[in-house]
């Protein structure tokens, strides 16, 4: 593995579970010459700068994330939806090294057509903040509270789709009502929901 980043290296010695899947996931994406680095404390693999696929542990799984991979044909239907909010990555889950092993030379064609997208400038077309439904509750509060409002639209578009995903996650109202209320001063401080 000539292209191995030393700060990789340290991520896998410190790997207490996956750690052998994840090493053989970092040489099939090395296999196919993209540049190691280490972001957001996780193996992430870049070409000419752009940010194509992670490789992370979780509890049940070791994966890898494809950071546009909407993008991807998927023609095997391996890739799955982070979460139901996901707009542009999608992940393939492992449990095991023989499943890896099994699925490598799919694993670099789903890699090099990554690589493509990049090569092409292709961009994941994303939902806008607008398009993002309001909960009735929470625009109630806005016209309600001017300062409220004013707070709101100066947060990133980011933030915004956070608070807006996260007011409109319960079916009760008195629950919406109840996370609006617990979020009010973080907003008018321009703080978003994780910050």
């Amino acid at each position: 593995m000539n292209n191995a980043n030393p700060e990789v290296d340290a991520f896998f010695s410190h790997a207490k579970k996956w750690r052998e899947e994840m090493e053989l996931l970092r040489r099939i994406v090395l296999d196919c010459q993209l540049t190691e680095e280490l972001k957001w404390r996780q193996p992430c693999y870049t070409y000419q700068g752009s940010n194509v696929v992670i490789i992370s542990g979780f509890k049940e799984y070791c994966l890898l994330n494809f950071i546009k991979g909407a993008l991807l044909k998927d023609e095997h239907g391996i890739t799955n939806r982070i979460g139901e909010h996901t707009q542009a990555a999608r992940q393939i889950r492992f449990t095991n090294v023989r499943q890896i092993t099994e699925m490598e030379a799919l694993l670099k064609a789903y890699l090099f057509e990554a690589i493509e997208v990049e090569k092409a400038g292709l961009k994941v077309v994303l939902k806008k903040t607008e398009e993002f439904s309001v909960p009735e509750e929470f625009s109630t509060k806005l016209a309600g509270m001017p300062a409220l409002k004013t707070a709101f639209e100066a947060l990133t578009p980011g933030r915004q789709r956070a608070y807006l995903l996260h007011f409109s996650a319960p079916k009760q109202s008195k629950t919406r009502d109840a996370r609006i209320e617990n979020c009010l001063q973080q907003i008018l401080h321009g703080k978003g929901l994780n910050d």
